[in-house]
């Protein structure tokens, strides 16, 4: 018998995967994106349905409670995606920097027209 929880992410994680599809053909993320986070939220129905998993994956890791690995491994991935939108944040800026330096340099020696 399946707790409300569990319907409950089931169908959120539904949703979310619908979104993934139509994002990837839409080309708003790219087809390894759309893969990795379809994965990863199959991967979250199937916990959901099969709890029990996470017992083995929690053995395996030499954890006390499959939740807890559960846990631990989400965190290690959400620091991992701060870093990365951290890293792009900073390129971003970086490259923002360097065109605002290279039209005030332009901007400079070319005479603006009057209209």
């Amino acid at each position: 018998m399946m707790t409300v929880i569990q319907i409950l992410g089931i169908l959120i994680s539904i949703i979310v995967l619908y979104s993934i599809y139509l994002k990837t053909k839409n080309r708003q993320i790219s087809l390894f994106e759309g893969i990795l986070w379809g994965f990863i939220w199959i991967l979250a129905v199937v916990f959901l349905i099969y709890p029990q998993l996470t017992g083995y994956i929690a053995e395996f890791l030499g954890v006390g409670r499959g939740v807890d690995a559960i846990t631990y491994l989400s965190l290690a991935l959400l620091f991992y995606l701060v870093y990365k939108l951290y890293a792009r944040i900073d390129k971003l800026e970086r490259d923002i920097t360097k065109i605002v330096r290279e039209l005030a340099i332009r901007d400079r020696y070319e005479p603006k027209k009057r209209t």
